[in-house]
């Protein structure tokens, strides 16, 4: 597949890509050797080996340290140390002490914990800016978050679009940007990922680059199958429904923005940079014929409600009822496989527990049914692919492949896009299965 010449791209860095100077060395020979990696978005440093603390984790430490009453200058000048470290590491001209000094006092004066966990990736910012020579651009004053603490996408493009165009080069920190009333306010999940996706669009970019530990995503976990395929290129569709099934390089929130651009986004690995990694696309018709799907993921700690009643199909409302005796406990069903006269629901184990008997009771009594039962130790497996639906039979491989390694299939759901394939089987099975599924598609 082929991709128009780039003009703009903006890169992402993950923590274990800026841990220590060596890594941001590396960092920037990546970014200088494509002139149109202009805007990079960098995270907190994060652990330089086994057992190391990450600077975020440290700041939150403080944060926790502070609000007990604590002295906080100890594990402060931890924090100082890793960046002076990194700082002479570099050999740049480049003096914190006076961030140091405003960051401890304001964390020490009630500034609060995301304001705390934020200064991870902003003292990060004003170091690569430096090495870089490239313009430090603070998020506070551009990406913005509403009285509710949800965030201000379209306030924060406008205001964002305007500030790029007066930058050649830029280094925008992640994780964060500000309220109305201007404190800190940090994203929940995936923040530096979704503060570069949320660049992207402001600039219009061509390409947005997700640099991280892992060379893009791979048809299957490789802690279940050994040395599983890489993933060439991938749609949101199918990244959603893998992702939504536990394989996670980028959380969903990280996707949104480029999304609605319609901005490819490239993950790649840091130490690797020669590896292409992995296109997320809004749309291709390219796929492997030799292979069919593009990946495989599951998930356990599930289980199956299923009620029983004849003649159901014809009751106005049943589905409803029964759904609303769940909502009434606050739980999301994850699937609905049902015939004529069954419906089953699958919930996620964990969220059911305590209120089983509270739900089964309300079915009863809502619908009447002829039987209900539960049955757990379910884990669910996703077979997903945008060139099955072209390809006659991938259902029956994958069921013949189960089969032939003597597993049960407990439960069938498969939607009518046919872009995935839903299998639930035994925890005891799950493995298995997830090898035996890929052993069938990837020779």
């Amino acid at each position: 597949m082929n991709f128009h010449t780039f003009h703009i791209k903006v890169v992402k860095f993950g923590g274990s890509s800026l841990a220590d100077a060596e890594h941001v060395k590396k960092v920037g020979d990546i970014i200088r050797a494509d002139p149109t990696r202009v805007f990079v978005v960098p995270s907190a440093p994060g652990k330089r080996f086994s057992g190391d603390t990450k600077v975020t984790d440290m700041l939150y430490e403080c944060y926790n340290v502070s609000a007990a009453g604590g002295d906080l200058a100890e594990v402060f000048s931890k924090i100082e140390e890793r960046y002076n470290d990194i700082i002479r590491g570099l050999g740049i001209e480049l003096d914190l002490t006076e961030e140091y000094t405003h960051i401890r006092w304001a964390i020490a004066h009630s500034a609060g914990r995301d304001y705390a966990a934020s200064r991870g990736e902003y003292l990060n910012g004003l170091v690569l800016a430096a090495y870089l020579k490239y313009d430090f651009i603070d998020p506070a004053r551009f990406v913005k978050f509403f009285d509710d603490g949800t965030f201000d996408s379209e306030t924060t493009n406008t205001l964002l679009s305007e500030e790029l165009k007066k930058h050649e080069n830029g280094v925008i920190p992640g994780f964060y940007g500000s309220m109305p009333n201007g404190t800190i306010r940090t994203f929940s999940r995936g923040g530096s990922d979704v503060t570069g996706s949320i660049v992207a669009r402001a600039a219009e970019a061509d390409l947005y680059e997700n640099w991280t530990d892992v060379s893009g995503f791979l048809m299957a976990d490789p802690r279940i199958v050994d040395h599983p395929q890489g993933i060439s290129f991938i749609t949101y569709r199918e990244l959603r429904e893998l992702s939504y099934m536990g394989a996670t390089v980028l959380h969903e929130d990280a996707i949104f923005p480029v999304r609605f651009a319609g901005i490819p986004i490239n993950i790649r690995n840091t130490n690797a940079p020669e590896d292409p990694g992995t296109i997320i696309l809004s749309h291709t018709d390219s796929y492997d014929p030799s292979s069919i799907i593009t990946g495989i993921a599951g998930k356990k700690g599930f289980c199956v409600i299923t009620i029983e009643k004849a003649m159901m199909n014809a009751e106005k409302g049943f589905g409803r009822k029964v759904l609303e005796a769940i909502e009434k406990e606050n739980i999301s069903f994850e699937h609905l496989p049902s015939g004529i006269d069954t419906m089953s629901v699958v919930l996620n184990r964990a969220e059911l527990a305590g209120s089983r008997d509270r739900i089964i009771n309300r079915i009863c009594a809502m619908v009447e049914p002829d039987a209900v039962s539960v049955e757990e130790g379910l884990a669910l497996i996703a077979v997903v692919g945008r060139g099955m639906v072209k390809s006659k039979g991938t259902a029956v491989r994958v069921f013949k492949a189960v089969a032939d390694a003597g597993i049960n299939i407990r439960m069938i759901d498969q939607g009518s896009s046919e872009l995935n394939i839903i299998i639930g089987v035994d925890e005891a099975d799950f493995e298995k299965a997830m090898r035996a599924i890929y052993a069938e598609f990837v020779s």
